[in-house]
């Protein structure tokens, strides 16, 4: 049982088919964000990419900006911006900026890199980027905090620096590290005081690890006078949902093969071998990688990770594209309508009333039937003392 109230956000990677238009992907990407708002989603999270094609936004930024315009409540994050392929300064400035543009509805995650041929690309040493990500976050937290750095390593060199809007957060806009596997991520949020996005959360070595790593980070927190909030944990499940299981296995039938091509190709090792294995679904839901089935599966996953795990702020849903538009919409829906109301006990008291009313039934009944008796009998006594006046014929 949680003791926080449970949110429910998107994480868009994307993950967008290479035979199908960008152009097209891109539109439905910042679509699905206004879908899930109307349907009462509090979170969206864009990613950063730079190769391999499927996951097509290179700027989780620009992405924000536009949804932003085109909803007003539901928040929006980097998720995560890459931070040893930027200057530490420009980052800062683009959150700020953000952070204005959407009147407090940005939040800033950081990641190392996830994918090894955008660090190639840019010539970064791969074995360096959780290093690099530390040492870029720190300059840009001093930054936030409208704090003048001077600062070289071996790929910046901030002279004075100083971001020239202040934030409208205060003191600054929520901060979320990237945490899949390893203890990195725990130990970054307890030492810095900051957020936890779980991104690997289903999969069978991240379930294996949340709740060490969340153990890791509350204990570096406390050593550095801070408090991990539960609030701000953020775990992502891939999950397509319908009415029936059958009909979920039937809408993913193609896209997910096509997805799991990909995913063998770019997970971290241990994450894929879902090619050659026999039929992905049975894969993914025997693991409990996915949900692939009804609200009711869908329940029974979050169910799961909150006993693993204890309180948690916020489930993501991953974007995976793995149905058709349409089904993908639905699946959304579904997910509003039954799953969201039944982990917030909102319908208790409905149900309660429900049950209430058939376990009374009978007796209601006989109640009711009684009134209206009673009101029939007083009617004819009524007419019995007032018999209907006679009226002459015409001559």
């Amino acid at each position: 049982m949680q003791h926080i109230p449970l949110q429910h956000g998107v994480f868009v990677a994307p993950y967008h088919d290479v035979d199908e238009s960008p152009t097209i992907a891109l539109r439905r990407d910042l679509e699905l964000v206004e879908h899930v708002e109307k349907l009462g989603f509090k979170e969206a999270w864009f990613g950063e990419h730079h190769s391999t094609g499927w996951e097509t936004i290179c700027s989780p930024e620009l992405m924000i900006a536009a949804a932003a315009e085109n909803t007003r409540n539901i928040r929006l994050g980097t998720g995560v911006i890459s931070l040893p392929y930027h200057n530490p300064l420009m980052v800062a400035n683009r959150i700020i900026q953000l952070d204005h543009m959407t009147m407090g509805r940005v939040m800033f995650g950081v990641g190392p890199g996830l994918l090894t041929t955008d660090a190639t690309m840019l010539g970064v040493d791969i074995k360096s980027q959780r290093d690099m990500m530390v040492e870029a976050l720190e300059v840009i937290l001093q930054l936030l905090r409208g704090e003048e750095v001077t600062a070289q390593s071996s790929w910046y060199n901030l002279n004075r620096a100083r971001v020239h809007l202040l934030p409208y957060t205060q003191p600054h806009p929520e901060v979320a590290v990237a945490s899949a596997i390893t203890p990195s991520g725990g130990m970054l949020a307890g030492r810095l005081g900051l957020g936890m996005l779980c991104v690997a959360a289903t999969e069978t070595q991240g379930f294996d690890v949340l709740g060490e790593n969340w153990r890791v980070a509350n204990e570096l927190a406390v050593e550095h006078g801070r408090v991990m909030d539960p609030r701000q944990l953020r775990l992502v499940a891939p999950m397509h949902i319908a009415e029936t299981r059958e009909q979920a296995r039937a809408d993913v039938a193609r896209g997910l093969g096509r997805w799991c091509e990909y995913f063998d190709r770019v997970a971290p090792k241990g994450m894929g071998g879902l090619v050659g294995n026999g039929d992905p679904v049975d894969l993914l839901i025997n693991s409990g990688r996915a949900v692939i089935g009804t609200p009711e599966d869908a329940v029974a996953t979050i169910e799961k990770l909150q006993a693993k795990q204890g309180d948690f702020g916020v489930m993501l849903l991953q974007s995976h594209n793995w149905a058709e538009w349409e089904p993908t919409k639905k699946s959304y829906e579904l997910y509003a309508r039954f799953v969201m109301p039944h982990i917030a006990g909102a319908n208790r008291n409905r149900a309660q009333s429900f049950d209430r009313l058939r376990e009374d039934f009978e007796a209601v009944q006989d109640e009711r039937q009684k009134g209206a008796d009673l009101a029939f009998a007083r009617w004819r006594e009524h007419a019995a003392g007032h018999p209907p006046a006679k009226t002459s014929g015409l001559a």
